[in-house]
């Protein structure tokens, strides 16, 4: 279970268990995963955006795609997703609302080709999360403290080491979580709570200038 520095404001408990799945979290199984390499290999927390249809919020079509039952003609920009076989580990709403689509022990089909510090495929060694957002609104309030809580409980439960963006590890080809998700924000709060990670280490964010 986590426990939280109550000094440092509340935040929710999340737990996760021996098979990878978050108890808080409602559970959509995607059958787009398979197994990490090395499943003990969990060293990179990813952070993406994610609308469907493209600037629009809320309804079913995210997990759809995820889970392969999305309608191509719900939409006219359906249409390049017929084919499209991809997954994350988790989804937090605009409201906050936490969904898991593939355990945390598994690997997701987020990030694509990638690279971070000089390792390629980087679905192999992380967790991805997607927040609900379009790259031209600011996050609501309630998806950081989500991101907050699942964030610490992912660093209890995993040797987590460093955080990155899809924009940091596909340069060029991704631009998400996008120039509204607050990076200082966020790293401020997690070192806020206090939390040592099991290693010993807090989460780094190598992309950011020290200040």
């Amino acid at each position: 279970m986590l426990t939280t520095n109550p000094a440092a404001g509340a935040v929710a408990t999340l737990e996760f268990d021996a098979e990878g799945w978050c108890a808080q979290a409602v559970r959509e199984p995607s059958p787009n995963c398979d197994a990490r390499p090395d499943p003990s290999d969990i060293g990179l927390l990813v952070i993406h955006y994610i609308s469907l249809p493209p600037g629009r919020f809320g309804g079913p079509y995210i997990a759809d795609l995820f889970c392969n039952r999305l309608d191509i003609d719900a939409d006219p920009s359906f249409v390049d997703l017929r084919e499209l076989r991809v997954s994350s580990h988790f989804l937090i709403g605009r409201d906050g609302a936490l969904t898991q689509f593939v355990s945390a022990k598994a690997r997701a089909w987020h990030a694509g080709l990638s690279s971070f510090a000089g390792r390629s495929a980087c679905n192999d060694f992380s967790i991805g999360i997607e927040l609900e957002g379009d790259g031209n609104t600011p996050f609501d309030e309630r998806q950081y403290r989500t991101l907050l809580a699942l964030t610490l409980a992912l660093q209890a439960a995993y040797p987590l080491a460093d955080v990155a963006g899809h924009e940091h590890i596909a340069p060029g080809r991704k631009t998400d979580p996008g120039p509204y998700f607050d990076w200082q924000r966020y790293r401020a709060a997690l070192a806020q709570q206090a939390m040592p990670a099991p290693n010993g280490h807090a989460l780094r964010f190598p992309f950011l200038l020290e200040s």
